[in-house]
């Protein structure tokens, strides 16, 4: 079984605010830590109701306090909206206060709309996902160690070597990933369709490189899991109703679980929830266990990093403590 780990976008629940969003993302760190997950991952995204992670490295720095062993990391940042160099400061800055525990995705996708991503303004200074290769190259340059003569440099940033890996939902993340030679990470908790592609791709292109000698793979999907089928089914339509509402160009805050959800829904709506979330494994830990089987067989990943936005945080908790007791069932029994 490969390892796995937590993808969190702090979701903003209906009723509630971006503080308690936060405090409920520390919470579920340290317990992520206490439960043995490999690393804790938040995802930029910009005019999102629901999701308080817009200001990645801020937020990670609040909810990694007081962790000491998981890695914490971006899943990703979207770096067509930002200068390579304020980067490299952020997770420099976050590498300095976490020493060795820190990596940084980066994903080529603005995270947003794009009246949004003009809004953020990189890209009328640079060249935006144009420049994508480029922009990773300068960053990662940024970890290294200064050179006496160099005349810009990452303070905190230099001679972190803050490991870098790439994001992907189609297959040039794969392409990029593989010419470098960095790890690469599949969103395929909402973008399936390319991802057994990008993964052969990835795979059969992939160059060695100073910092990684063979693929690294790690691949997403939605768990939710509690003591029974029906009670997980029921907590998943928080997350149904939300790609919804994204969908119908309505996002807002994560709505509570609603009995009958998917007896409503017109067809083509239904159709669509099948094809955007076709890896989530809902159900109880038997269930989610012979999911996240078929699933680490399918891609033979290094790594699977979980998502999960459930409405109430105790059951997200136990949500992730139902799905590390499975995985670790599969772990016991290849064993």
């Amino acid at each position: 079984m490969p390892v796995l780990s937590v993808l969190d976008l702090s979701p903003i629940v209906a009723g509630s605010d971006a503080g308690a969003a936060l405090r409920n993302s520390r919470d579920l760190l340290r317990h992520a830590e206490a439960l043995g997950y490999h690393r804790y991952w938040m995802a930029e995204h910009h005019n999102m109701p629901g999701i308080a992670s817009s200001a990645t490295a801020v937020a990670l720095a609040y909810a990694a306090e007081g962790s000491t062993r998981i890695r914490i990391g971006a899943g990703g940042i979207m770096l067509p909206n930002h200068a390579p160099l304020v980067i490299a400061e952020q997770f420099g800055t976050l590498a300095s206060l976490f020493p060795g525990r820190v990596d940084l995705g980066l994903g080529r996708a603005p995270g947003t709309d794009q009246m949004t991503a003009r809004a953020l303004r990189r890209t009328l200074a640079g060249g935006g996902a144009d420049t994508f290769p480029q922009d990773v190259l300068e960053l990662m340059a940024y970890f290294e160690p200064a050179e006496p003569d160099q005349g810009i440099r990452a303070v905190p940033g230099a001679g972190t070597r803050v490991p870098v890996l790439i994001l992907g939902s189609s297959l040039y993340g794969a392409q990029l990933a593989a010419a470098l030679g960095l790890p690469f990470a599949f969103a395929s908790h909402f973008a399936p369709g390319d991802l057994d592609e990008a993964l052969l791709i990835y795979r059969r292109t992939f160059r060695p490189s100073a910092t990684l000698e063979r693929p690294y793979a790690i691949v997403a999907c939605n768990v939710h899991c509690a003591d029974t089928d029906e009670e997980a089914r029921f907590l998943f339509t928080s997350q149904q109703q939300s790609f919804v509402n994204l969908r119908s160009g309505q996002p807002g805050p994560l709505p509570p679980p609603r009995e009958g959800f998917l007896e409503t829904l017109d067809p083509a709506w239904r159709a669509m929830l099948l094809r955007t979330l076709t890896f989530a494994f809902v159900g109880s830990p038997a269930t989610v266990r012979e999911g996240l089987r078929g699933f680490a067989e399918r891609t033979q990943a290094d790594e699977i990093i979980v998502a999960g936005a459930i409405f109430d945080h105790e059951a997200r908790k136990r949500s992730y403590t139902l799905a590390a007791e499975a995985a670790a069932g599969l772990t016991r029994a290849a064993a």
